[in-house]
């Protein structure tokens, strides 16, 4: 699996209980539409430190090894941005992670206890990681945003019919980034594929480009986080790629 993908492993990952989920990966809520998550509805509230406390809890049928590796994805987000995980003491929304079968998150904060799938055969990554607990943080896949057919080609011929609406648009708010390519939160060519190698998206205009890293962050991730959660400090003082007008 090392050539995999991120998503191409989470898909692999979920298989079994793909009809469950939206997108590969995305648990629906039960109390609000995951769709609108993105647009300030779902986020986690800020403390009086300008800090935003993400509380939850790890399954104990995790080893410390694995612990380890989901406690380093956090830090890795905590120092890029403001977000802060923390153990769960008695707060009423937190995420509950679990090695359940699968890798998924709802998206944003949906309310009381939600669930985050991190099975440990195979979701336990560093990369995996990340990426569900950026769903957990209230952002969808790079490829459903609202300006999308200006940068990739969906190829709907490549797409089983009972898979499209993987594919289809969300009205996000895309807070004046630009369209990342590198995204951890991007799909890979091939997600979802009728055929194994038929590509179900295609970079434009130049096909070549890399999508579908499988490795940390990239800096428009890290950005976006920041604008959204509105971590001041973080958008203007890690370095120039972060110094965006608000």
């Amino acid at each position: 699996h090392d050539d995999m993908d991120i998503f191409s492993r989470i898909l692999e990952a979920n298989k079994e209980i793909s009809d469950m989920l939206l997108e590969g990966d995305m648990a629906l809520p039960k109390t609000r539409n995951a769709m609108k998550c993105l647009n300030d509805y779902c986020k986690w509230p800020k403390s009086p430190s300008g800090q935003v406390e993400v509380p939850y809890t790890i399954a104990n049928d995790f080893y410390d090894d694995e612990k380890a590796m989901i406690e380093n994805a956090m830090k890795s987000i905590a120092a890029k941005t403001c977000i802060r995980f923390v153990l769960r003491r008695n707060q009423v929304d937190y995420i509950s992670i679990e090695n359940v079968l699968g890798c998924s998150s709802t998206v944003g904060r949906s309310g009381g206890k939600q669930q985050l799938s991190l099975s440990v055969n195979g979701c336990v990554s560093h990369g995996i990681i990340e990426h569900e607990l950026i769903h957990s943080l209230g952002f969808h896949h790079e490829h459903t945003r609202s300006d999308r057919d200006q940068y990739v080609q969906i190829n709907w011929q490549n797409i089983p019919e009972a898979s499209a609406y993987n594919f289809q648009k969300k009205d996000t708010n895309n807070l004046n980034t630009p369209y990342d390519y590198s995204s951890i939160m991007h799909y890979g060519r091939t997600a979802f594929a009728i055929q194994y190698g038929k590509e179900t998206i295609t970079p434009i205009p130049n096909p070549s480009v890399q999508i579908g890293q499988r490795t940390e962050m990239s800096n428009i991730d890290i950005q976006r986080i920041n604008k959204l959660y509105e971590c001041e400090m973080y958008l203007c003082n890690m370095n120039a790629c972060f110094c965006t007008e608000k």
